[in-house]
């Protein structure tokens, strides 16, 4: 778990992700991605047991090219290689970054043997620069073996888990067509929390089946499951999926960058200050963005809320109340 030594500052409004890095390591610490070509249970499993069906084209709202825009690029690379040209960009842009998390990011990170699994991490975790591991995947790829996998895994190196929860709400899991409940994301959750590894829990904010209210439900259930991480991200359409379809039909009407900062900023009051805020919205790539526009200037949003948590005079964790011991 992350430390609870952050305060909110006239410069930072929420808990970043770079101060809690420097605080865990000592140094300045930033993820490198790699793609290990796995591919998504969601979209190639099928039919699961007498009445479940997943294979119906996924997440209306995924283009996995879109999050991996250079996956043939890496086609063949070892990991080792991904994370030696990885650092290589990276210290062009940030030559103090110091030490890199392994980022294992397109696709769901867990969907293999825990056996290839195992090798994979822990090609990762030899690299002289990498000072831990985070692991993209679904709360319904997390069996008994890949966690063994992921506890052995974190008991070496620094080692989190982002899953992608997306909502509680179970009309939004439908509305995505996640592909599971928010009872069995429960499960899987206390499953990993039970073997002492950090979670970063990613959500969507935005969906045309919630309003105002049920952002703030959100945030106090995760408030009370308190994660070490969150990545937020806003509803938007990018090229080649369902959400594209419907968007074009004048089906979904997405929120400006104002109504999201809004409920961004309605979030977070009520998110434990010792929570890392990774991500504030979404970052997509330019060739796939569809809409809404603001989407496809950098920082765009991060700005708004920057200017709302300035106009209220708030912060992250202003309502939030811990639960009696």
């Amino acid at each position: 778990m992350f430390d609870s030594f952050w305060s909110p500052s006239s410069s930072e409004f929420y808990h970043t992700l770079g101060g809690a890095m420097r605080r865990r390591f000592g140094c300045n610490v930033w993820k490198v991605s790699i793609d290990a070509g796995f591919s998504c249970p969601h979209v190639s499993r099928g039919e699961v047991g007498k009445d479940l069906v997943l294979n119906r084209g996924g997440c209306i709202f995924c283009n996995m090219s879109s999050f991996s825009p250079g996956r043939n690029l890496v086609s063949g690379k070892s990991i080792c290689e991904q994370i030696d040209e990885g650092i290589i960009r990276l210290k062009r842009h940030y030559p103090k970054v110091d030490k890199f998390i392994a980022y294992f990011q397109p696709s769901t990170n867990t969907n293999a043997p825990p056996e290839r699994l195992k090798l994979l991490y822990r090609e990762a975790i030899v690299h002289p620069d990498v000072v831990g591991l985070s692991i993209g995947t679904r709360p319904d790829c997390l069996s008994e073996g890949v966690l063994d996998v992921l506890e052995e895994v974190g008991q070496e190196k620094y080692l989190q888990l982002e899953i992608g929860l997306q909502s509680v709400h179970q009309k939004s899991l439908d509305f995505l067509n996640r592909g599971y409940d928010y009872v069995e994301f429960l499960e899987s959750y206390g499953r990993v929390c039970g073997r002492g590894i950090d979670v970063c829990l990613h959500l969507i904010i935005g969906t045309p089946v919630e309003g105002r209210d049920d952002v703030i439900e959100t945030a106090r259930e995760v408030a009370r499951l308190k994660p070490s991480g969150l990545k937020l991200h806003n509803l938007h359409v990018v090229r080649d999926t369902v959400l594209a379809d419907l968007w074009r039909s004048g089906g979904v009407e997405l929120l400006t960058v104002e109504e999201y900062s809004g409920l961004v900023v309605d979030f977070l009051e009520c998110i434990p200050p010792e929570v890392v805020v990774e991500r504030v919205s979404a970052e997509v790539n330019s060739d796939f963005a569809i809409a809404p526009d603001w989407v496809k200037i950098k920082h765009a949003a991060r700005n708004e809320i920057q200017k709302t948590f300035k106009k209220r005079n708030s912060h992250q964790g202003k309502y939030y109340t811990p639960p009696p011991q």
